[in-house]
């Protein structure tokens, strides 16, 4: 019992570390993008986590974190991903932090409506008051006609459609691939497809050092969080991780502060709450089978594939 205790507790550990390095991210990306391309940084942060795979993983598996049956549905997937990464960070040059990630957090709920025409699964009444009240939240922070930019409202809620699409499409690819093949088709397709729509050669060679490792570290930041995300789920249960997932939104508005000197005002403190409360609720009155981490490249793992 203490053992298994203590594997839990481990468990958390990895978990919330990875929540914080995801927080990074999207503040390095933030502050990035008033700099470079956007492109350009997503291309950067799919070719370091590539390179990272490539490095470590991809040795002690060979082929097999390549060969896969369903190729086509596998880049789809990966596609939906870089949509994630590609249209939040569009939403970073206009829109704070903390308001940024409170919006992308609409996915759980746009993955129950999206559950049961693509899934086959019944969402009843206490599901459908949850996702009213969640986009009653984002209407709470984007506020028509209030500051916030419109544009990067649209970009953030399309952020979180392809998020979504991109958790259903793992759920149903989990019975026949492994993680860490699903983790680096990510990469892989991130680096690929991003790669027809920016020139990176030869970049570094005029960046300053600082900003050439902050670039990097982007892709450190997913990788090394997607690997303890992966060790989290082997430690402890997801029921344990789910309530964490929205300590991100905490993350989110220290980073935001200490970083941007911004502060959500407490009508978009109250709708971060309640798109909190209702994908909350979703997760925790069923069992779920994926647990997302909310950010701009997303995560999700099955907790028994993972073992």
């Amino acid at each position: 019992m203490q053992l298994r205790q203590h594997h839990a507790a481990h468990g958390v550990i990895l978990f919330l570390t990875a929540i914080f390095l995801f927080a990074a991210l999207d503040a390095t990306a933030k502050y990035l993008t008033a700099f470079f391309a956007v492109p350009l940084l997503v291309w950067a942060r799919y070719f370091v986590h590539l390179v990272v795979m490539l490095a470590t993983i991809a040795p002690g598996m060979g082929r097999e974190i390549v060969v896969t049956k369903r190729p086509w549905l596998m880049t789809f997937r990966g596609l939906m991903l870089v949509g994630v990464t590609l249209l939040v960070q569009l939403a970073f040059r206009t829109l704070p932090l903390a308001e940024t990630t409170a919006i992308v957090f609409v996915t759980p709920l746009l993955v129950a409506l999206l559950a049961g025409p693509m899934l086959g699964e019944k969402m009843h009444l206490n599901g459908w008051l949850a996702t009213l009240a969640g986009f009653g939240g984002v209407l709470l922070i984007a506020r028509p006609g209030g500051a916030m930019a419109g544009i990067g409202v649209i970009y953030c809620l399309g952020g979180a459609l392809c998020y979504a699409l991109y958790q259903i499409l793992t759920r149903k690819l989990l019975a026949s691939e492994p993680p860490m093949r699903l983790l680096f088709y990510t990469a892989l397709v991130g680096t690929l497809s991003m790669s027809f729509f920016c020139r990176p050669t030869g970049v570094a060679k005029c960046l300053p050092l600082r900003q050439t490792l902050l670039i990097a570290s982007l892709g450190f930041y997913g990788g090394i969080g997607h690997f303890l995300l992966i060790r989290a789920f082997r430690e402890a249960p997801a029921s344990t991780l789910s309530p964490l997932l929205y300590v991100q939104l905490i993350w989110a508005m220290l980073l935001g502060w200490l970083v941007f000197g911004q502060l959500p005002d407490m009508p978009a403190i109250t709708g971060m709450l309640i798109i909190g409360a209702s994908g909350l609720s979703l997760v925790m009155r069923r069992t779920p089978v994926l647990i997302p981490a909310m950010h701009t490249e997303g995560a999700l793992e099955d907790r028994a594939a993972s073992k």
